[in-house]
């Protein structure tokens, strides 16, 4: 291979997981068809990351990526809550936090659902072609007001996420699969988004060292195949460079201090901790030079893979750095492809299998039962249920979403809209960033369900200050009758005590639809009889 084909291997691009140009839902960072078939095809990039689709659209558009390149790819995905939080068809289990709340009073059982979630998440990779899962996080979420890792976590506490990590890596070890440990060295005592800016962690070292590293080793020990370096700013190993961008941390820390040999990922290249403070052409050439094996979703491969040369090409880095992060790459690859060899030209058996087999192996009732358990196990309930009058005209199913434009998990058939109907409640949704108040004609009798949770580019995990003072005016009229928080624990923490005395409530960390039924069936325990 030619220095430029090397270093090509070391770019892993996104895509959309849908099949067709017209139906690409984020322009500026996935590329239409025919820039895509070039990076592949002709440059030769080693990979794809896929953000949303349905499973069969992913499954044939996987086939096709394969069929362009000319070494098979590494195909990613950030599933940490199962192939179906991304992919439609698929199983979507509750976030880690779930699990983690689990714990507190079985830690037995948790870690038997963290090794089911790792091997069900797995097997169903591979089943539509996915071959490199970005997960787990191993972050320790002990920062309430984290807005990005939040319920990603596997908990607030260093060994908890350590022990519930090692249980998810060692299911999925079952299945050809990479997996990824993230985001080195802990994202999870962060008040800031590194999707929009640089967050700064002010710890000394041996803070580090007990808290945030340990389960990175333990994720190690479990034998993690890559970590994910984190866009952060850390003032006690390096006063200049953030994480990613550093040899000091990724290389004095990740390889050396902890002793990882496996490949080094950099989160997303596009994120604001790292596009709005370099150049694409200098971030990828530093991160390099940090020590990162794979480039992850540069906006233009083709800059990426131009500047990385010309830095050897200059003496800055040496074909050899290049030279050592590809042989892990052929390792990485050679896991997820057996039977392939470098220098083999011909791909042959790389493919997913027929789209119509998916059926019988996506969602298959032992995973079901898994997710229904979960969300049984770490729900809580109080105050009692709903009696709707049938002569209340004024029944209102009042939403609040963190994107009107993006929730997936709520239409017209799903329970959280559904159920509340049968009983007479008319849904509304608003928007948890809206700049004003509902204006509602008239009073009414009123469920509230709140979308609430951490989530990248989410700007908030928690009810914004209008959305709380929406609250306390449906209490002081007396109209609250009944609520439901579906994601993040730290937002049912909003509500006092006294406020949650005077009403039934639920938490429940899963939005997903499987989640909406469960709680609502607490919440109205005669639906299930009048079916």
């Amino acid at each position: 291979m030619n220095l430029k084909e090397k270093v090509a291997q070391m770019v892993v691009v996104r895509a959309s997981g849908y099949l067709f140009d017209n139906q690409i839902r984020y322009p500026v960072w996935e590329p239409p068809i025919h820039k895509l078939k070039y990076w592949l095809q002709d440059l030769g990039v080693g990979g794809v990351i896929f953000v949303d689709g349905s499973t069969v659209d992913l499954a044939t558009r996987i086939q096709q990526l394969q069929s362009w390149a000319k070494i098979p790819l590494l195909l990613a995905a950030d599933i940490e809550e199962g192939v179906g939080q991304r992919f439609a068809g698929a199983t979507w289990f509750p976030p880690p936090m779930a699990i983690a709340a689990i714990a507190k009073t079985d830690l037995t059982k948790a870690q038997k659902y963290a090794e089911t979630m790792g091997a069900i998440t797995a097997q169903e990779a591979m089943a539509i072609g996915l071959n490199w899962v970005l997960a787990p996080v191993v972050d320790v979420n002990n920062n309430p007001d984290n807005p990005v890792i939040n319920i990603r976590a596997f908990g607030e506490t260093t060994e908890l996420v350590g022990q519930l990590a090692r249980a998810f890596i060692g299911g999925a070890q079952e299945y050809q699969v990479l997996t990824t440990a993230k985001h080195f060295p802990g994202h999870g005592d962060t008040g800031v988004d590194s999707h929009f800016d640089l967050p700064v962690i002010p710890h000394w070292e041996n803070r580090l060292a007990e808290v945030e590293l340990p389960p990175f080793r333990e994720a190690i020990a479990a034998g993690v195949d890559s970590v994910m370096s984190a866009h952060l700013l850390i003032p006690s190993w390096d006063e200049e460079l953030p994480a990613t961008l550093s040899h000091k941390i990724i290389t004095g820390q990740l390889r050396q201090n902890l002793g990882f040999d496996g490949l080094v990922v950099t989160d997303a290249l596009v994120m604001g901790a790292i596009a709005n403070g370099y150049g694409l052409a200098e971030a990828s050439v530093l991160a390099v030079e940090a020590g990162a094996d794979i480039l992850l979703m540069p906006l233009d491969a083709e800059v990426t893979i131009n500047a990385v040369c010309d830095a050897v090409t200059q003496g800055r880095i040496s074909e050899s750095r290049i030279d050592e992060s590809l042989e892990r790459i052929w390792q990485a690859k050679r896991k997820v492809y057996p039977t392939w060899q470098p220098g083999d030209e011909k791909i042959s058996d790389y493919s997913s299998s027929p789209t119509y087999n998916l059926v019988e192996k996506l969602a298959q009732p032992k995973a079901q039962e898994t997710v229904a358990q979960i969300l049984q196990d770490s729900i809580q309930a109080a105050g009692g249920s709903l009696t709707p009058s049938k002569n209340n005209n004024h029944l209102r199913n009042l939403i609040v979403v963190q994107d009107l434009l993006n929730t997936p998990f709520l239409g017209n058939h799903t329970p959280a809209i559904a159920i509340p109907q049968k009983y007479g409640y008319q849904p509304h949704l608003i928007d948890n960033n809206s700049e004003a108040l509902p204006n509602f004609t008239s009073h009414g009798s009123t469920l509230l369900q709140l979308f609430i949770r951490g989530n990248p580019f989410g700007k908030s995990a928690s009810l914004t200050q209008l959305a709380d003072d929406l609250v306390k005016k449906l209490l002081k009229n007396g109209e609250l009758q009944g609520l439901i928080i579906y994601g993040s624990q730290y937002t049912l923490k909003q509500f006092s005590a006294e406020l949650l005395s005077e009403i039934p409530y639920i938490f429940c960390y899963g939005q997903m639809p499987k989640a909406q039924a469960i709680a609502l069936e607490i919440l109205f325990p005669d639906f299930l009889s009048s079916l």
